[in-house]
């Protein structure tokens, strides 16, 4: 199933993820599809990068193409809101990206007939790995809710949510897979500490969070099982794991998915 023509407001990494994932999928056609990014370099990386041809004005994307994706930082979206509105026919499905801003902060500023889906989906979605999680607007159809689902399940996983539950989704999966890389990085300059070469610390890190993750997914077994498993009793693994308890590594990144879901909350109140 290939969807109608989408429009990108906004050309930036998540709409370059999400537009990639997609043509990959089969679900997007690049040459029916359109972008549009107040900056020349965007547009320039955006159709190098997808084949969707990206253009500077958003009025000209509301015209050719009736799914639209919001993706644009919150700070500037009230701009954008303002001029698309007159454009919109019911046609339209609106859905945003733009973290923090409400369902009913989107239909104040489109109307209230608008049909709109928030969506909090993930970078990953560039290698068919996404995280994302997913709230419909009132006035959005069962087949605009079921089109989201199925582009946003196309490039990785998607659950849908209450919508206040998105800011968490935002602290969590969102943001999470800089925490993951920072974790990552770590790990690599670990192996580094110890010896290993540089390219080899990082190959063996990335695969190690990658395996772990797996191991998660395709077992359904709880990480902390799947944890005792490799810590034998006075061994290597238990040692280390002596040591992120000493460095509260657990409550590090509990502190970071919530300053994260926070500093979400904060964006749309703007």
């Amino acid at each position: 199933m290939t969807a109608p023509p989408i429009g990108f407001l906004g050309a930036g990494q998540m709409a370059t993820a999400l537009a990639k994932g997609w043509i990959a999928a089969g679900l997007l056609d690049a040459a029916k599809s359109l972008a549009a990014d107040p900056y020349p370099a965007a547009r320039t990386k955006f159709t190098a990068d997808t084949g969707v041809r990206a253009v500077e004005s958003n009025a000209d994307v509301v015209r050719a193409c009736e799914i639209l994706f919001l993706a644009v930082k919150p700070q500037i979206l009230p701009a954008v809101l303002a001029e698309v509105r007159p454009l919109l026919t019911p046609n339209h499905l609106v859905v945003s990206i733009a973290a923090g801003v409400t369902l009913p902060q989107l239909a104040d500023a489109l109307g209230s007939s608008t049909r709109l889906v928030r969506v909090m989906p993930n970078t990953p979605a560039l290698v068919g790995a996404c995280a994302a999680g997913f709230a419909a607007g009132s006035t959005a159809t069962k087949d605009d809710v079921e089109l989201v689902g199925t582009l946003l399940n196309a490039v990785g996983t998607a659950f849908p949510v209450p919508e206040h539950l998105l800011d968490a989704v935002t602290g969590l999966s969102g943001s999470g897979p800089a925490f993951v890389y920072v974790l990552i990085e770590a790990l690599a300059d670990g192996g580094v500490r110890v010896g290993l070469p540089r390219e080899v610390a990082l190959k063996l890190a990335a695969q190690t969070v990658f395996g772990s993750a797996k191991m998660v997914l395709d077992t359904g077994t709880h990480p902390a099982a799947l944890k005792d498993a490799v810590a034998s009793p006075g061994g290597t693994t238990i040692a280390g794991l002596h040591a992120l308890e000493r460095a509260a590594f657990r409550a590090a990144a509990m502190d970071a998915v919530e300053a994260a879901a926070k500093r979400a909350a904060e964006l749309g109140k703007r």
